[in-house]
């Protein structure tokens, strides 16, 4: 079975259609994340590297089927301790962690098949409780990541950075960022968007939507819920990018 596997020209076009999906997927679903460098980078990174595989074809002697699943595994792995830690910690990625879980249990799994026969019983008693747990936590990385992952504080810091750039609305503006910058589980950030939206469309003339928004914040608890400096920043970043109609926000020595 090994030896088949290993000779098997079929499966190392497979293996190069697995690794551009998955590069071409993490590309294409970056653009609807607040940060979509980390999950864009890697997928242009497994890209390349595929390109090069597939170039390689082309020689006396491609890449055997075990180097592929070595690569695999090697890249699959990398990216998955730096897809949990932004998944975990900074919490600015969800992509990352899942699709590189993908190509680390297909390259680890596919080297234990290779290796199979030349394993004792207790070794593969221990290389099939392995695939179980990897197929788990690839199982939770999925449900996770891609099924349910919200990423509210980023879009919130998202939101400050368009405003600071002055993109208040269009794709991935200011607006739509604090639109997505609110969950039922952090409520504090739920004043921090709604105040910035507020104060957005005071900016742009539109009352009735700055209305809107004021009475979802005053649910939150009013303006008194949002620090006086965050408030500062937002109208700071207005000003600058026009005074004239900043001159329609609150002033902020009345609401001391």
């Amino acid at each position: 079975m090994g030896v088949l596997i290993s000779d098997g020209a079929n499966l190392r076009w497979a293996l190069i259609a697995f690794e551009f999906l998955i590069g071409t997927a993490l590309i294409y679903n970056s653009k609807n994340q607040p940060f979509p460098r980390p999950s864009s980078r890697f997928g242009w990174l497994v890209i390349l590297l595929t390109t090069l595989v597939l170039i390689g074809q082309a020689a006396p002697k491609p890449m055997t089927i075990f180097a592929h699943f070595v690569m695999l595994s090697g890249i699959g792995g990398f990216g998955l301790v730096a897809g949990v830690y932004q998944l975990a910690q900074t919490q600015r990625d969800v992509l990352v962690a899942p699709y590189s879980g993908m190509m680390f249990c297909v390259g680890v799994i596919g080297l234990m098949v290779l290796t199979w026969e030349d394993l004792s019983k207790v070794e593969q008693w221990a290389a099939f409780v392995t695939i179980v747990v990897l197929g788990g936590g690839e199982t939770w990385l999925i449900f996770r990541g891609l099924l349910i992952g919200k990423l509210p504080r980023a879009w919130s810091q998202a939101g400050m950075v368009a405003l600071m750039q002055g993109r208040l609305t269009g794709r991935n503006g200011a607006i739509e960022c604090f639109e997505k910058g609110w969950d039922a589980d952090e409520e504090h950030l739920n004043p921090m968007a709604y105040v910035a939206l507020h104060r957005i469309h005071l900016f742009l003339g539109q009352n009735d939507d700055a209305e809107e928004w004021k009475t979802y914040l005053d649910r939150e608890g009013g303006e008194v819920a949002v620090a006086r400096e965050y408030l500062k920043a937002i109208h700071d970043a207005l000003t600058d990018l026009d005074p004239v109609a900043a001159e329609r926000l609150p002033s902020l020595a009345e609401e001391e």
